[in-house]
Formats: structure tokens, C-alpha cells, sequence
């Protein structure tokens, strides 16, 4: 944990700027919509005096980049493989705040995880946590890059810590892993070519030069947090709701491509992946599967080239004919 004052990331509204006016957003209208609050934290809840940011390992038990090679599976990433981190932090975070509450009497407090308009890595940077890498996620010395942060506002006055400085040095490994450059320059990210965005938040068909370079990715991508030097400092997991369910790691492509709604929501109850619905979820494994090479999975395709939903149908056709 760490804590900062509100105002610790003036920076924070131009860079948010920058990234807005380069589009680079991509369908995340929400994030110009509440740019107000995003960019100022003392806007967002005026009362505030310190802001204690709090990380949470996720750490995997083997390297990312391994599943890369098995096309004929789905490629989930680490954080999406168990339970929904919102959840968790956020209780944890309540529970946290109560215990705060109880010792300060009269004091009040607010806690976010990841849903609500703040800037969490530039306040976890003026916490002391970490840094943001050059991949723009937020790096540590003692937990490498692999952890959840959750804030907790509060009208305490707190004494801040001591921000961390960047220790990227000449490192690009991050930038030069990324399948599909989603990094126009190091710290800046374009989500609009970003994986994760890609098979999370971008509604509708993804742009066909896109699709080959996902590769067997169908939720999120780790690449860049994998290929870290600085993970070797990662901290393990303490967490079991956070290991992954066997039925998550790298299942078939065929039987994912076959889930309809009700079985989608099923199978994917309690978890992440439940938010993006079926037909995303459809689409991003039939781009798999026409990344796959297999004749096996292309019938498959071929039985969703008239789904009912208008992408799905499109990214089985683009499949089949990728195949063939």
C-alpha cells in the first residue's frame, strides 16, 4: 500500500488529453465523457484529503508467453481465468475501509476498483507502488507487474509517501514483443490496435489486418506484462480465488466456438469474461480459429457462417476462408 494527496497527478488531465485527441480510445467513449473526474481527482470527490492506493498479486505459476504456441486452444488471459478481480478487491477494499473508519471516528471513505472515472496507475506511481512501464501498466521492484490496485479515498489527512521514479532504463522488450505495435512511441499505448481491447472493449468486426496477429488470443493479452525483466521480483499470488480454473486454461477452441447464450453464461458465471456476452466472445474464438491452421476447427466454423449475430457470421467466414 500507499498513500498520495488528490492533487499528487497534475500531470494527469493533459495526458489524458493527448490520448483522447489521438483517438487512441478507440469505442471507450466513457473515458472523454468523464475526462473531468478521470483527469482530476479532486474533482471527483472534492472532500478528499489522501488517497491510499492498495496492489494485490495475481502472479501466474508459469510463463504467458507458453501459450502462444498451442492454436488449437484459447488463449485466456491470466487475470480472466477465476474469478472477477472487481469482486474481490472491492470487498477486501470495504473491508479495509471499515476497519479505517473504526479508528478515525467521523471520518469518511469511497473505494474504487478499476469501473469508476480514476486514474489508478499515476495515483499508485505518486503512492510509491511502482512506476508505469513503457507498456503503460505499472511496474514494481518487489511485485514485478502482475497485481490488481484498488483505491480508497478518504477525508483523512494522511502523510503521503514518496513516489517512485521510472526504472524502465533502455529496456524495450515490452514495445518489441507487442504482436500488433500497439505502442506508437514507449508510455504511449493506442488501444485501438491493443489486444485486449480488441477482444474486450471493440464492438463489431476487428479490422481484418488486425485478426492474424491475435493469434489464439481470445480474452485480453499478457504479452507485454510476460515478457518483463522485472517479473523475476514478482511476488506469488496469495490469493486462490486468482489461480486458474482448469476448465479455463487454454480450453479447445472448437467447444468455446460452440457455446450459445445460455451455456456462454454458464460456463463463464463469476468470472470477468461474462461482461463482454456471447457473440463477442464467439467472434474473438473464430478469429482463433482461423489463426489456428486446422481443418478440424474450420468445420466448426463453417456451422456459425450463418449465425444469427451479423459478426459472428462475419469472423466464421473470415475464418473458413482463411482455412481454406
Amino acid at each position: 500500500m500507499g498513500v498520495c494527496r488528490p492533487d499528487a497527478i497534475p500531470e494527469a488531465m493533459a495526458r489524458l488529453e493527448g490520448f483522447l485527441d489521438k483517438d487512441y480510445h478507440g469505442q471507450m467513449g466513457w473515458m472523454a465523457e468523464r475526462k473531468h473526474w478521470r483527469g482530476d481527482p479532486t474533482v471527483l470527490w472534492p472532500e478528499a484529503k489522501s488517497v491510499i492506493m492498495l496492489a494485490e498479486p495475481y502472479t501466474p505459476d508459469h510463463d504467458p508467453m507458453d501459450n502462444i504456441a498451442a492454436v488449437e486452444r484459447a488463449n485466456i488471459s491470466v487475470y480472466a481465468r477465476n474469478r472477477d478481480y472487481h469482486d474481490l478487491v472491492k470487498k477486501r477494499l470495504k473491508r479495509v475501509g471499515r476497519w479505517l473508519i473504526e479508528q478515525a471516528e467521523g471520518s469518511e471513505i469511497k473505494v474504487f476498483v478499476d469501473t469508476a472515472p480514476v486514474m489508478e496507475k499515476p495515483l499508485a506511481a505518486a503512492a510509491g507502488l511502482g512506476w508505469q512501464g513503457k507498456h503503460t501498466n505499472l511496474l514494481s521492484r518487489e511485485l514485478g507487474n502482475w497485481f490488481f490496485l484498488g483505491a480508497i479515498f478518504t477525508t483523512l489527512e494522511l502523510d503521503p509517501d514518496t513516489a517512485e521514479n521510472e526504472h524502465c532504463g533502455s529496456c524495450r522488450a515490452c514495445l518489441d514483443v507487442c504482436p500488433t505495435d500497439a505502442f506508437p512511441a514507449p508510455f504511449q499505448l493506442d488501444a485501438r490496435r491493443c489486444i485486449s481491447y480488441l477482444t474486450i472493449e471493440h464492438h463489431g468486426p476487428v479490422d481484418e489486418e488486425l485478426r492474424p496477429l491475435m493469434g489464439n488470443r481470445i480474452y485480453g493479452c499478457d504479452d507485454c506484462l510476460a515478457i518483463c525483466p522485472w517479473n523475476k521480483f514478482a511476488s506469488d499470488a496469495r490469493e486462490m480465488r486468482y489461480a486458474a480454473r482448469p476448465d479455463l486454461v487454454l480450453p479447445d477452441l472448437g467447444e468455446m466456438a460452440q457455446l450459445d447464450d445460455a451455456g456462454f453464461r454458464a460456463r463463464f458465471s463469476g468470472s470477468p469474461i461474462k461482461r463482454i456476452g456471447r457473440n463477442r466472445f464467439v467472434r474473438n474464438v473464430l478469429y482463433a480459429i482461423g489463426n489456428s491452421g486446422s481443418a478440424r476447427l474450420c468445420e466448426v466454423a463453417k456451422d456459425l457462417t450463418q449465425d444469427e449475430d451479423a459478426t459472428v457470421a462475419d469472423a466464421a467466414r473470415w475464418a473458413v476462408g482463411r482455412l481454406q
